[in-house]
This record gives structure tokens, C-alpha cells and sequence, in this order.
């Protein structure tokens, strides 16, 4: 049985992909924020699937703390991890920041992926060629290519500011693939298109809510849009595939110059800024 880890899983995209992964007999563990929405879709997910090897760990992509307190738990709980999928995400739609004090897309959607991914690779490496799969976005397109900063960036965009976090999703995939070349982990990034999802929906306010209903029947559905990731997690066709983005299920060309000189020094800086901000 594979073991399988979805961030984000309560909701959206990441819960249909792990329903369809606990239906395809995985186990299946769901990462999210929320002890209490992540125990009720836990439960949804048992019941409508017949899987009860469905575990929940709840983690703060948002607080390095959090990340770092969850990867141990996992190391505890877990022999091994067949299958990353780095999916979790959010939009903002004025500027915040996170509990470290990054930008909050940033930190949530790649500083925490990030650090997760790092930490959790004693567990990759116990499985028999395992997959880090990492939804990222076509929204990376929305920073101009002389625009290499990702951190401590003037002004707030909030669609430009969210493709930046994507596009360090990107290139966190081609530096990862780098890193573990050596290995039998693979590294994937893919774009699930857009999706009909709740994401930048305020759960406070309701704010975004008129905007999501008029777009929805423009959308993909959760479901579709989780296709590729299910795809790259579980299909034989892609078990050797290391470094590429996918889009519905084939690879995909990138617009994006000096892409591995871009990773390497994103890897760089990220570490250096995990740990000036851990340090503070």
C-alpha cells in the first residue's frame, strides 16, 4: 500500500485528490491546518470511500514552527512516505504576512512547502522510487521575466504576488529534481488549470464569495483540476520523470529564463531566510 501525503486536503483540489487516491486503496494522510475541518473531512472521506486508511496530522504552512513540529510528528507516526503532494495554497487579496513574517502567498504557498519538503525526506527516501508532485501554476506568467525577487518585494500585487509564490513552486521543483538526482525520488511540477475552488475566499468576511460563484461555471471542477496531480503520483508512464511541469497530464515547456541558475539561487536564498527568520 502507498502511503501518500496531500496538503491541503480538507477542502478543494487537495480533498478530491485524496479522495481519489484513498478510492485507488491508498494511504492515504491528509496534512491540513484545521483540526476541526481536517477531522471532519477525514470522516467524509472514510465514509465515502470504504478507505479507513485515511490519517490526519495538522500542520501551519503558514509558521515554520508548525512545519517543523508536524515533520517530526510524521517521522514518529510514519515508516516511509511514497508520495508528496505539495498542494495546499492561498490567495490574498491585500497584503499580509505570515507568523515568520513572509509575505503570506509566499510563505504559506512556498516557504512551507518548502520546508516541509526538506524535512520529510528520510521519509521519501525509505520508499521504493517515490514522487514529490508540486501543484504550482500558469500563474507564474504574471511576474514580468526581469523580475527575479521573491522576497522582500516593494509593492503588493495580489495576482502578481501570487504567481511569484507559484513560480518559486516552480523552481522549487527543478531545484529538488537537482538535489535528488542521484536518488529514486522524482520531482514534478504541474498547473491543474483553473479550478473551481473556495481559494481566496475570505472564511471571516465572505469576501470573494459573489466573484467565485460568477466564474464557476468557467472552471475546471476539483476533481478535473486534480487529475494531472493524481496522475504524477500514481501513474507507471511518469515513474521515471524527473524535473518537468506538467499540464493535463504532459509536459509542458516553460516560459521562464535561466530557469536553473533562477533555482539555484532561490534554493540559497530560501535557506538563508528560513533561518534569519527562524533565528529572530
Amino acid at each position: 500500500m502507498k502511503t501518500i501525503v496531500v496538503t491541503g486536503a480538507n477542502a478543494g483540489m487537495g480533498y478530491a485528490t485524496a479522495e481519489a487516491l484513498a478510492r485507488e486503496g491508498a494511504h492515504v494522510i491528509m496534512y491540513c491546518r484545521s483540526q476541526e475541518r481536517g477531522a471532519a473531512a477525514q470522516k467524509a472521506l472514510q465514509e465515502s470511500t470504504g478507505n479507513h486508511a485515511i490519517d490526519l496530522v495538522i500542520g501551519d504552512l503558514g509558521s515554520l514552527e508548525s512545519v517543523q513540529h508536524s515533520a517530526a510528528e510524521m517521522r514518529r507516526r510514519f515508516d516511509k512516505i511514497d508520495v508528496l503532494i505539495d498542494n495546499a495554497g492561498v490567495v490574498t487579496l491585500k497584503k499580509e504576512s505570515t507568523k515568520d513574517g513572509f509575505e503570506k502567498m509566499m510563505g504559506v504557498n512556498y516557504v512551507g512547502h518548502y520546508e516541509l519538503t526538506r524535512l520529510l525526506l528520510p521519509l521519501l527516501k525509505r520508499a521504493d522510487h517515490a514522487r514529490i508532485v508540486i501543484v504550482a501554476s500558469g500563474a507564474y506568467q504574471f511576474v514580468p521575466d526581469q523580475d527575479q525577487a521573491f522576497f522582500d518585494v516593494a509593492g503588493f500585487l495580489p495576482w502578481r504576488e501570487y504567481g511569484r509564490s507559484k513560480k518559486a513552486m516552480i523552481l522549487m521543483a527543478e531545484a529538488f529534481a537537482d538535489q535528488l538526482r542521484n536518488t529514486d525520488i522524482t520531482v514534478n511540477a504541474l498547473h491543474p488549470g483553473a479550478v473551481a475552488t473556495s481559494l481566496g475566499v475570505s472564511r471571516k468576511t465572505g469576501f470573494g464569495k459573489a466573484v467565485y460563484k460568477v466564474l464557476t461555471p468557467f472552471f475546471k471542477t476539483p476533481a478535473q483540476g486534480a487529475d494531472t496531480a493524481v496522475y504524477l503520483a500514481t501513474s507507471p508512464e511518469v515513474a521515471a520523470i524527473s524535473g518537468q511541469y506538467f499540464v493535463d497530464r504532459q509536459i509542458t515547456a516553460l516560459d521562464i529564463p535561466n530557469k536553473k541558475q533562477q533555482a539555484q539561487a532561490l534554493w540559497v536564498q530560501t535557506q538563508r531566510e528560513i533561518a534569519d527568520h527562524l533565528n529572530q
